[in-house]
């Protein structure tokens, strides 16, 4: 591409505006890791990393957080290989959520922790395999993945001789069970059990490191299904002109560029959203601070209402864009066949475990309490919704004995 040169007066490698200064210290309404309620098994902390930090390391060494990398987010894993997987997704978010949390001086290691967690309880082959998971075990409790998460990290993940799970810290374990705000109604299954043992403040608002990391799921999926929808095709930059909230930033590179590269395009358009809806969340969150002036990270949970936040009109215009991707690209065809065929696998696998458990492998049928119990049902449930997509499709082969097209 040719170069356009520099601007009068501009030096090549210059920084040019006002930059974002992250202040030098945390802020007083932060969540501080010498204050942490700590980890439900006693254990000496690392002499070189917070408590957070630690958490951190333990989920990405996770084989929880491995199988993200084989997992849908909205493309079968299979499709192509530049399409966002679980994992690239979770990494996106973290991404983030640690750089919002450094502008708004809050506990960055913890915020990137949540934003990686945030995802470790999800079937295969996305919310359809969820779905199915979800509708096959109705009459057991159902399915949901931020339960599943937190029985990963508090159960399943066989590391440590000395326990079963990740022994979190109670903030993280917070921040993953209602990063997307406080659990109301009536709790059962994983989280309503684990509350018993530990309490987790179901009924209040998470720490604001949290609440940052479940916006920034919001900004990197809306931003990266953009994307991928452009590369796979599913709709065209043309389309977006009039979307909500992207469309001017589509008539404006045009504007400027005329005619680009699709590469170019594609990053011109997702740099200029990402970068405004990142602007609109912490200025509105700084003008909630600034109104409420909470001394500490217990006014922030003792709150009525969420800290981090969209502005109204933002969070409005968030609304109708992933109203234009639910149209154009989640319920496109190509998209609804292969999640119409991923569903039937789940629920054919389900059925076929259910049924006869001796064809789990022997560590997980030796769980097993008789066919079509409760303890059976959760068995099964487990050890689909931790199956990549890939492994899911071995395992209908081997246990269907025919081949199923995605």
């Amino acid at each position: 591409m040719e170069t356009r040169g520099h601007p009068p007066g501009r030096l090549p490698g210059r920084l040019i505006g006002p930059l974002f200064e992250p202040p030098a210290a945390k802020a007083p309404f932060a969540t501080m890791p010498l204050s942490s309620r700590g980890r439900y098994f006693e254990e000496a902390e690392s002499p070189t990393r917070t408590c957070y930090q630690r958490d951190r390391d333990r989920i990405i060494h996770a084989t929880a957080f491995r199988r993200l990398k084989h997992k849908t987010q909205v493309f079968v894993q299979h499709e192509g290989d530049y399409f966002r997987t679980r994992l690239t997704h979770s990494l996106e978010v973290a991404q983030i959520a640690r750089s919002v949390a450094r502008l708004l001086a809050l506990d960055e290691d913890l915020a990137e922790t949540v934003a990686l967690a945030h995802d470790l309880g999800h079937t295969p082959f996305g919310h359809a395999g969820e779905e199915a998971l979800h509708a096959a075990t109705r009459n057991f409790g159902g399915f949901d993945h931020n339960a599943h998460a937190l029985k990963l990290v508090t159960q399943i993940e066989h590391r440590y001789a000395d326990f079963d799970g990740l022994n979190l810290t109670w903030e993280t374990l917070e921040g993953l069970v209602k990063h997307n705000g406080p659990l109301t109604g009536t709790l059962t299954g994983p989280i309503a059990s684990f509350d018993q043992r530990w309490p987790l403040d179901l009924r209040t608002w998470p720490g604001l490191e949290a609440q940052i990391a479940a916006i920034a799921d919001d900004i990197a999926y809306v931003n990266h299904d953009i994307d991928d929808g452009l590369r796979a095709h599913l709709f065209a930059a043309e389309d977006l002109a009039d979307a909500p909230l992207v469309g001017p930033y589509v008539s404006e590179i045009v504007s400027r560029y005329g005619a680009l590269e699709f590469s170019r395009l594609v990053g011109e358009i997702v740099r200029r959203l990402m970068s405004t809806m990142i602007g609109d969340l912490v200025a509105e969150t700084r003008a909630r601070l600034a109104a409420t002036k909470p001394a500490s990270v217990v006014d922030i949970r003792r709150r009525k209402d969420a800290t981090a936040a969209f502005s109204p009109a933002m969070a409005d215009a968030v609304k109708a864009l992933k109203g234009f991707l639910l149209t154009r690209m989640y319920r496109h065809s190509r998209v609804m066949q292969s999640m119409k065929a991923a569903k039937g696998v789940v629920e054919e696998l389900f059925t076929a475990f259910a049924a006869n458990p001796a064809l789990l492998p022997p560590d997980w049928g030796a769980r097993c309490t008789g066919a079509a119990e409760a303890g059976t049902v959760s068995v099964v449930r487990d050890y689909i919704a931790g199956m990549t997509d890939r492994f899911a499709l071995q395992e209908y082969k081997r246990v269907l004995h025919r081949e199923i097209a995605l």
